[in-house]
């Protein structure tokens, strides 16, 4: 049985949601953060050396990081499904889709978390919060909203050539894309990125996950 060991406001939810797609029977351990530094608790490095979620165990094993379970529970358990055929352009755009999310698409969204919104409203003196406003706005706009603005322009037009992230058929590509294109919203610019992003939530696993209420 996969145990899903699932940290509140965590990305697990992707794993849910993939599991739930092809009919895998899981159980869920949840972790609660501390509820001052919203940090994980002891408890996951019991699991996972690094203590982070997500994270899943399967029998012995043990597996880490959002891409690496998707890809395990695709390869190991998915029997062809939700992966385009090995060899084919699909087949290389799935696997794509599945490293960018985390590698190229999280860190400036994580940036802009930071220089957006920890920094400008963190306790500090009050004579300290006017330089450290001006510099988030300063690192915002030359390097944190250009690049965001770069990944959702390739991203829109990725998907003008197929009705998903890996072709015309939803994929694990979809899964794993859904977390950096709802962290991040989604301008009018982007209709294309906008209707994956819709039709992806209307998914009946998603609505189910949902009501798991996790």
């Amino acid at each position: 049985m996969i145990t899903v060991h699932h940290l509140n406001n965590s990305r697990s939810q992707r794993v849910l949601w993939l599991l739930e797609e092809l009919g895998i029977p899981y159980e869920i351990k949840k972790y609660q953060r501390d509820a001052k530094t919203m940090l994980a608790p002891p408890e996951l490095q019991k699991v996972h050396p690094l203590g982070k979620s997500p994270v899943i165990t399967d029998g012995g094993t043990a597996v880490a990081e959002s891409g690496a379970i998707l890809e395990y529970l695709i390869e190991r358990h998915g029997n062809g499904r939700l992966m385009p055929a090995a060899g084919t352009p699909e087949h290389l755009r799935a696997r794509y889709w599945l490293h960018f999310a985390e590698g190229s698409a999280m860190p400036p969204l994580l940036m802009k978390l930071i220089f957006g919104t920890v920094i400008p409203k963190a306790p500090m003196p009050f004579f300290a919060k006017p330089i450290a406003r001006a510099i988030s706005a300063k690192l915002m706009a030359l390097m944190v909203d250009p690049n965001l603005k770069r990944q959702l322009d390739f991203m829109e037009a990725e998907l003008g050539k197929s009705e998903w992230f890996a072709g015309n058929e939803f994929s694990v590509a979809d899964v794993q894309m859904s977390f950096p294109v709802e962290a991040d919203g989604l301008p009018e610019a982007h209709p294309r990125t906008a209707r994956v992003q819709a039709r992806a939530r209307a998914r009946w696993a998603v609505q189910f996950c949902k009501r798991l209420r996790l």
